[in-house]
């Protein structure tokens, strides 16, 4: 009995051994279910994404679409809406590779039921429904915080460029731009003048058989060039509000210098630099002569001064850093009233305001890796890594950006406690580095906050080096104030929280929009809003149990 069962487990094996390749039959008969919420698993994201919308009120978005009345019928807004959620999600923005997608992708096949629409609609639709994507990242956001996410004790702010859809060599500067808006003019003047010839003639076409204006030109190209000679315009005029701010503030400085107050801070470059270096010398001189005529005042006296005795003026650190500043600004005043720095000068200027003939809204950013045609792109991002609060903004300073951003993610967390009366959804602290600093900022009403004052590697230094304890003391600066606290040991371990908190977040999100596909400063805010809102769906979806 036992060789039976052995013969026949041997007969068994050999039979299941392959003795040829595994057979290709692309002429196979249809197998997958005929039921579509079987071609996916339960947990998929799709359906998380469908479920969601089902839950969101899209009012505003169905608004724009085109419900019954001549022709076919339009597709669902939450079809179209389910599709670019998806494809955000994915790191698929472009409207052609969605609808390639849906004819070869088994969740994008699910997304629209295998009712392709082609990429025009899917464009369209992104477009026409802009204004509502802020209201759906905030829906989103109320979700999540349903949920127990989107914890606010913690809250870092900070801003990274990403690529316009521009090229950067379709700058242009000021007097390109005139030269093509009075060519426009011209060109319209003649056309004019013809149509003026044939219509004394009679031979001007009907009204109705001529193209629109929009028609003969489909890419606007006239309409762009026109705002980027505005917009150049716009960006001379801030630059010369901006030197007026400077030179203001250069003068009070050198006022109060020459009126003897001590003034912080590096003397700005600029026509009042040499005036305030002789007022600071002629300042420091003062003082340290005073000490030694007051100890020379008291030893006349017949008292005896405690103390070691003055150093002599000359000698002084204070003077002598004086001194070396008004040599610095007498080299650099030379320096630019010689003849080979005017021959420098016409050589080497600085670049001249430009603006995008392609997305004019779009700025020149200094990054690592170089100048990048884009926007700043700002985000707060909570401790739990949920977008709280995107915006998009022209300046690659994020100073000016502190305010709003710190603003919006504390009316996020006032909505979000309001409906979930949760105690983490209070803002505890904002983290920021150093490009946010100003004295603004650090004094401006709102929630506690940690802004770098230098760069965190000499932060911890110091910190690590000059420790100290307790609350600043009295009188300090807001800037005087936040070193102190940044120098302590729960200060440095709070800011430390910073990078684990925005860094992967942003990483993170330029995963899924590393390029705007759209164009213009709304257009882009309204983007990167669609952008964040995929970027938490994919949070609250990670984070939900299994079933």
């Amino acid at each position: 009995m036992r060789v039976l069962v052995v013969s026949v487990g041997v007969v068994a094996r050999a039979w299941l051994m392959a003795k040829e390749f595994r057979p290709v039959r692309r002429d196979q008969v249809f197998l997958m279910p005929p039921d579509m919420r079987e071609w996916l698993p339960s947990d998929h994201l799709v359906w998380f994404i469908l479920d969601t919308l089902e839950a969101l009120d899209l009012t505003g978005l169905e608004a724009t679409r085109r419900r019954g009345g001549v022709g076919a019928a339009g597709y669902d807004p939450r079809m179209l809406l389910g599709l670019l959620m998806y494809g955000y999600c994915r790191g698929v923005r472009s409207s052609r590779q969605i609808e390639r997608l849906c004819g070869t992708d088994v969740a994008f096949r699910v997304l629209c039921a295998q009712d392709v629409p082609d990429h025009c609609t899917l464009a369209r639709f992104r477009a026409d429904c802009q204004d509502g994507f802020t209201s759906l990242f905030t829906q989103v956001l109320m979700i999540a915080g349903r949920a127990g996410m989107a914890r606010f004790g913690t809250v870092a702010i900070d801003g990274t460029k990403i690529a316009a859809n521009a090229s950067i060599d379709a700058n242009r500067g000021q007097e390109w731009l005139a030269l093509e808006v009075n060519q426009m003019v011209t060109d319209a003047e003649q056309v004019d003048a013809q149509e003026d010839v044939l219509s004394a003639q009679g031979h001007l076409p009907a009204e109705g058989e001529r193209l629109p204006a929009t028609l003969t030109d489909g890419k606007g190209r006239q309409a762009r060039i026109r705002a980027a000679a505005a917009e150049v315009t716009k960006i001379l005029e801030q630059q010369a509000q901006a030197d007026q701010v400077r030179d203001a503030a250069a003068r009070q400085r050198r006022e109060r210098a020459e009126a003897g107050e001590s003034v912080i801070g590096r003397i700005p470059a600029g026509p009042h630099r040499l005036a305030e270096a002789l007022a600071h010398l002629d300042r420091e001189v003062a003082r340290q002569q005073a000490k030694l005529e007051h100890r020379a005042a008291k030893i006349a006296a017949g008292k005896k001064p405690m103390g070691a005795p003055p150093v002599p003026v000359e000698e002084h650190s204070s003077v002598i850093r004086a001194r070396r500043a008004v040599e610095a600004a007498l080299a650099a005043e030379d320096a630019n009233t010689s003849p080979a720095s005017s021959r420098r000068s016409r050589t080497k200027k600085l670049p001249r305001p430009v603006a995008n003939i392609t997305d004019p809204s779009s700025r020149l950013m200094p990054t690592r890796r170089g100048f990048l045609q884009g926007y700043n792109a700002q985000v707060a991002v909570t401790s739990d890594q949920i977008i709280a609060a995107v915006q998009v903004g022209q300046s690659p300073n994020d100073m000016a950006a502190f305010r709003p951003m710190m603003s919006a993610a504390e009316a996020a967390a006032r909505n979000l406690h309001e409906v979930t009366g949760r105690p983490d959804h209070t803002i505890g602290v904002v983290l920021a580095d150093a490009g946010y600093c100003s004295d603004a900022n650090l004094a401006s009403p709102g929630p506690d906050r940690l802004i770098a004052i230098s760069k965190n590697r000499d932060q911890l230094k110091t910190a690590r080096e000059l420790p100290l304890t307790g609350p600043p003391w009295a009188g300090a600066t807001p800037r005087q104030a936040m070193e102190h606290r940044l120098r302590t040991v729960e200060g440095v371990a709070l800011y430390k929280r910073r990078g684990a908190t925005v860094e992967p977040g942003i990483g993170n999100l330029k995963k899924i929009i590393d390029r705007f596909s759209r164009r213009g400063l709304d257009a882009v805010a309204s983007e990167l809003h669609l952008a964040a809102t995929a970027f938490n769906l994919m949070k609250i979806h990670r984070s939900a149990p299994t079933g």
